[in-house]
């Protein structure tokens, strides 16, 4: 597979070396030890007591067996790692290979947080759980939580079997990272809008067969790259819209004239650039470059619209709304600036059949990126995504597109809403500009909504 490649909207990617896979190898963790902690959320074990602590609170053992990852990005950042708390949103194939990755790489507490059941087509793609362990039927965090701890006994993990979207905004304040996977359009412009308030980064992700998506909004972040000073003195202020240059400092105790930049990145919201944003402008104004283009972006976009239309995906035996979401598709497509001849009907046929489909590689592709890019965030080391990933399994490509709508990025976008009060049950309530983004509808009239529904599920 092709390695992901930034559009020029964010400028050319500062990058410092991984491994082939995006995830260095670990060790193997130690036996898991067990005692009473009295944590109701997590599975009952703990994590052994920490031994004498040595640099950066990390003790002697920890440092043995993270020594690859820690030779890749530096005690301080895996100390940073260490203490993280990361809420993972919905247990399935995609979230498997995220917790998989993050677990490994020693963060400090993992919660999952999944209402609903294990079925049959959860056993066929997810390694967390098997039939032989009578996890058919039991709640699908609960059963994933054993074996995500036996992982590594060092980090905690809690389960919460509650709805997300019955949670107030408060409970996402507790995280230091969000990260919602497999959820409809809705539920994403709720939970961004949750840690927007509580200035939490947020990731959103999902796999469709072949297909798949990342997106991050971390709001505004600063990341530091190590380069040779230049003979002409680097100037602080804007690179690209998106990013900017915030400090320079030499590197001390180097022989080698080295300078540490620090980077600042700014975001939107899942809201504004999942629908409206444009593609960067160099692209727009390149045939080339508008044909090279993926259209599983246009894909993308009218499943999002469709799912918040209808409340559900098309529904591929209904003849009606296959018709609308191709129609949707050329709409997209058209509104990005594309060509009409690179959406081929062979791509929708495609796009269709994978829809909601689970496939391993694909999930671990996409699960083993996004894990890496919450360690380099949370390490403040590398430049992040920005700030999606389209992920084409026929084109065997992962394309970085910078997707954002004109006007102020970052923390601006919080000071043009009014104050937003949110509810016991998640519902936010406000007008204006919190409303918006907060992506609230209309309530549809019972007439619309009884065909819509017969459109969708025949």
């Amino acid at each position: 597979m092709s390695p992901p490649a930034s559009d020029s909207a964010s400028g050319p990617a500062d990058t410092a070396p991984t491994t082939a896979s995006g995830l260095p190898s670990m060790p193997a963790p130690p036996p898991p030890q067990t005692e009473s902690n009295g944590n109701s959320h997590g599975d009952g074990s703990a994590a052994p007591p920490p031994p004498p602590a040595a640099a950066d609170g990390i003790s002697a053992d920890e440092i043995a067996l993270y020594d690859r990852q820690i030779r890749l990005w530096g005690m301080k950042a895996q100390g940073k790692i260490r203490n993280a708390n990361i809420l993972l949103i919905t247990m399935k194939a995609l979230a498997n290979e995220i917790a998989k990755n993050l677990v490994l790489a020693g963060i400090g507490s993992l919660t999952i947080v999944d209402h609903e059941f294990v079925t049959e087509a959860d056993l066929g793609a997810q390694f967390f759980l098997s039939a032989s362990d009578g996890h058919l039927g039991m709640n699908r965090a609960a059963a994933a939580s054993a074996a995500v701890k036996r992982l590594n006994p060092r980090v905690r993990i809690h389960v919460d079997t509650d709805d997300i979207r019955l949670k107030g905004t408060g409970f996402f304040s507790q995280f230091d990272i969000v990260i919602a996977t497999d959820l409809d359009p809705n539920t994403l412009n709720l939970v961004n809008t949750a840690t927007r308030l509580h200035h939490r980064a947020f990731y959103a992700a999902a796999s469709h067969g072949v297909y798949g998506f990342i997106f991050a909004d971390l709001i505004e972040h600063d990341y530091v790259i190590e380069r040779q000073t230049s003979n002409l003195a680097t100037a602080l202020g804007p690179e690209t819209k998106t990013r900017s240059i915030v400090n320079i400092q030499p590197k001390p105790d180097t022989p080698e004239k080295i300078e540490l930049v620090t980077k600042r990145e700014l975001y939107s919201t899942w809201m504004l650039a999942s629908d409206g944003a444009s593609l960067a402008p160099d692209i727009l104004r390149s045939p080339r470059r508008r044909k090279v283009v993926t259209p599983v972006l246009s894909c993308l976009r009218a499943l999002w619209e469709f799912s918040l239309l209808y409340g559900a995906p098309p529904n591929a035996n209904n003849h009606n709304a296959l018709a609308l979401f191709t129609r949707m598709c050329g709409d997209k497509h058209k509104a990005l600036g594309l060509p009409s001849e690179t959406l081929r009907s062979e791509v929708l046929r495609s796009f269709l059949q994978n829809i909601c489909a689970e496939v391993a590689p694909v999930a671990a592709v996409l699960g083993g990126q996004l894990a890496q890019d919450v360690i380099n965030v949370l390490g403040h080391t590398q430049q992040p995504i920005q700030n999606f990933v389209i992920f084409d399994g026929g084109a065997m490509e992962a394309t970085v597109y910078a997707l954002h709508p004109e006007g102020p990025l970052g923390n601006a976008l919080l000071e043009l809403a009014p104050p937003v009060a949110v509810d016991g049950t998640g519902v936010v309530n406000g007008g204006g500009a919190a409303a918006v983004m907060a992506g609230q509808h209309e309530q549809r009239p019972a007439a619309v909504a009884s065909v819509q529904e017969a459109l969708v599920l025949g």
